[in-house]
């Protein structure tokens, strides 16, 4: 195929001095085609048949790496492959994030001086024609919650609001940032708006840098579908974080963790005040201990 495609170069000498436009064109069109196909033909006809077979495979060999639309044209061999993509992401559950979106994540964890794994690139120049696959498994539930979200996101209601909402019918599961862009009206405000549902309003939010190592980077899980009390809110993110890096994520009663999480025990970790706020018990580290949800209500209920 290559061979055929130097051929055909070799002989656009002539075609190319016609003093036609549409002459120089036409004697084009071959060519486009051919290096289309080859372009094709580098992931094999077993592994992909389709361009939106070929793009998944293709994202599949690199995870969590910066992926060209470029790199997508050319495999695919369509045009329209950013349709595909969408496709991918929308219909069939691939975690797949744009430049943007990346960019924003990215942007919120500076401003709250957190650092990304170290296998993320720097991506401060990502163009909205780049992509990230986040992790290498299918959720076959994204159809319905993409559905769910259109219908969020046309509502009246806050930015914040609409993000909760899509949480909150999602409890438990992973949702992509590009789900809450979405629903968020592609707001550039919307990573800040999860947080602040995390510290200012006690909705337990979790992310890989916020309690659940064992996430992709990008995915957010609502873990429970209630809110911390009013005092507990007022935890600092950094000192949150250092508590449960102390205590190794792991309720300090019982053992419990994000590791044992299933939809029949669906409880997270909570921050308890060994002196109690009301008695002037200080949101200082020294004072805060990590329980499991469960723990914690025994704890207050025996109190």
């Amino acid at each position: 195929m290559r061979e055929e495609l130097v051929a055909l170069v070799t002989g656009l000498q002539a075609e190319l001095r016609h003093p036609e436009l549409r002459a120089k064109v036409q004697a084009l069109v071959p060519v486009v085609h051919k290096l289309s196909d080859l372009g094709c033909s580098l992931v094999a006809e077993t592994d992909a048949s389709s361009a939106r077979e070929r793009i998944l495979f293709y994202m599949r060999k690199y995870p969590q790496t910066i992926v060209t639309g470029d790199e997508l044209y050319v495999v695919s061999g369509i045009g329209e492959w950013a349709r595909r993509v969408r496709e991918l992401r929308v219909q069939f559950g691939w975690p797949l994030i744009s430049g943007l979106t990346a960019k924003e994540l990215v942007a919120e964890a500076k401003e709250k001086g957190e650092e990304f794994p170290e296998f993320w690139p720097d991506i401060s120049g990502m163009k909205p024609d780049r992509y990230i696959l986040l992790d290498d498994r299918e959720d076959r539930e994204a159809a319905h919650r993409w559905n769910r979200a259109n219908v969020i996101r046309r509502g009246s209601e806050a930015v914040r609001d609409k993000i909760l909402a899509l949480l909150r019918e999602n409890v438990g599961k992973n949702v992509t940032g590009e789900e809450l862009r979405y629903v968020a009206n592609n707001k550039t405000e919307w990573a800040r708006r999860v947080r602040e549902l995390r510290t200012e309003y006690g909705w337990p939010v979790s992310t890989k840098m916020a309690g659940r190592p064992d996430l992709p980077v990008g995915v957010y899980v609502l873990e429970e579908d209630r809110q911390s009390p009013v005092h507990d809110r007022k935890i600092k993110d950094e000192v949150r974080m250092e508590v449960l890096k102390r205590d190794k994520n792991t309720c300090k009663h019982c053992g419990w963790n994000h590791n044992l999480w299933s939809p029949s025990d669906p409880r997270h970790l909570e921050l308890h005040h060994k002196v109690h706020h009301v008695d002037g018990g200080e949101n200082r580290v020294e004072n805060l201990v990590t329980l499991c949800t469960r723990c914690h209500d025994k704890v207050h209920r025996e109190e």
